[in-house]
């Protein structure tokens, strides 16, 4: 498989047994969540509702994880325990936009990858 700059899928091929099927599903599973996990998040971030970030961003946390998105789901981790003690708020906005820009990047990657499998 092709090297991609946003995603590397060889957690998932190998615990999926290389099966294509799983792969695909999981990928569509994804390319479903993630509007959803950003426009939560940038609610979440408005309403100043850090607790409910938090816990936002650890339901994203194990979406990425599983497309190989390592440097995400570290920043997605220090969000989690940040935004639930409420501290650094000022340091949220910047990650949620980060979150947003690189999985908008992934979902690309992963349009280019699907038609492969």
């Amino acid at each position: 498989m092709a090297e991609y700059n946003y995603v590397d899928l060889s957690y998932l091929e190998s615990m999926s047994d290389g099966s294509k099927d799983i792969i695909v599903e999981m990928i569509d599973i994804f390319k479903s969540q993630v509007p959803e996990f950003i426009q939560n998040m940038n609610t979440f971030l408005e309403n100043k509702d850090y607790e409910s970030l938090g816990k936002e961003a650890h339901k994203a946390k194990s979406s990425v994880a599983i497309m190989g998105m390592h440097e995400v789901v570290e920043e997605l981790k220090n969000l989690e325990l940040n935004a639930k003690e409420g501290k650094s708020p000022e340091l949220y906005p910047e990650i949620v936009e980060t979150f947003a820009t690189i999985c908008q990047l992934a979902l690309e990657e992963l349009d280019e990858i699907l038609p492969t499998l």
